[in-house]
């Protein structure tokens, strides 16, 4: 039974990273305000820190066309789990690894933090 629960955690884990791409939760700063912490901050590939504030002013993060590959979810301790994952950002024309640490809080899963780091084509 553990095993199924840590299943269906992955691939929720994996629907919300998903959703992180989408244009309409980009574009849209109450969606993303739903699922970044309000402790949330970014180490982003360009070498800038971002914080919540900056994803939930107006207009969002910006949209871009985003595929997510080679997902993994790595639990970290109870209601803490660490995601990774590469993705093409087809728009910039770039790889980037990725890893982000979600919590389960207020009944719902958040990210806290995030990193980006460009990476070669596979």
């Amino acid at each position: 039974k553990k095993g199924c629960k840590i299943l269906s955690l992955k691939e929720h884990i994996l629907q919300l990273e998903k959703s992180l791409l989408e244009p309409s939760t980009r574009s849209d700063p109450a969606k993303l305000g739903a699922l970044l912490a309000e402790s949330f901050f970014e180490f982003g590939s360009s070498g800038n820190i971002w914080h919540k504030r900056k994803y939930t002013g107006p207009g969002g993060i910006g949209v871009r066309e985003m595929a997510l590959t080679d997902f993994e979810m790595h639990p970290l301790a109870d209601g803490v789990v660490l995601a990774t994952c590469r993705v093409d950002d087809r728009t910039r024309k770039q790889q980037t690894l990725r890893s982000s640490i979600w919590k389960y809080t207020d009944r719902s899963w958040k990210m806290v933090f995030h990193q980006g780091t460009v990476a070669s084509s596979k």
